[in-house]
């Protein structure tokens, strides 16, 4: 899980953020991305791709990573996702991270391939959230805060089930999507949103 951090550091690099994001498919709600500088390699909890720990994981594991490294998160909601489209949305998300980290990183390693328009070298890596310890503890703050916004976000629109489904695509999400119609953190240029709000226009 170092290896591309020792990788850069071997090149002189000194400031190493991880970048990934929580939330490019679902119907509903922001996308999330997060920017970790470690503070430190040798956590007692454990910090991998936030999908395969229990949310219990996920929340110890985010305590640990505030609390000993340097972590920035970027948002942009739903409005703007219909607005961007939700490549640029996430590389939005995904930039204002890493550029609020407080501190110039001068290498950024990048879950995925979404390149970034950032003025440092960067990298992007497949699966990193599973390869690189950064990216696998941004992981974890990205899918930490925007599983928390969409907790908060079913209190306003509690019809939904939001806080179980996150806003996935689910059997649940759609039959509820089918009986209220879209609500105003809906994703309207997702399908199937936009072809129940195309529907209810009829």
């Amino acid at each position: 899980m170092l290896y591309h951090e020792k990788k850069a550091r071997a090149k002189g690099y000194r400031f190493i953020a991880g970048v990934d994001e929580a939330g490019r498919g679902p119907l509903a709600g922001p996308v999330v991305a997060a920017s970790v500088i470690l503070g430190t390699h040798s956590f007692r909890e454990r910090v991998t791709d936030s999908k395969v720990l229990s949310p219990r994981q996920r929340g110890r594991a985010f305590q640990e990573i505030v609390r000993t490294s340097l972590v920035s998160v970027g948002i942009v909601d739903s409005g703007e996702i219909d607005r961007l489209n939700i490549l640029n949305a996430t590389r939005c998300a995904m930039e204002c991270a890493v550029m609020g980290l407080g501190v110039e990183p001068d290498c950024v390693l990048i879950d995925g391939t979404v390149t970034l328009r950032l003025p440092y070298y960067s990298k992007c890596i497949v699966r990193g959230d599973s390869r690189s310890l950064s990216i696998a503890a941004a992981s974890i703050i990205a899918k930490v805060v925007r599983d928390s916004i969409m907790f908060e976000l079913d209190r306003s629109y509690p019809q939904y089930g939001f806080r179980f489904h996150k806003g996935y695509g689910t059997v649940r999400h759609l039959s509820s999507l089918m009986h209220f119609g879209p609500c105003p953190i809906h994703r309207q240029s997702f399908e199937p949103v936009r072809c129940v709000s195309r529907r209810e226009n009829l």
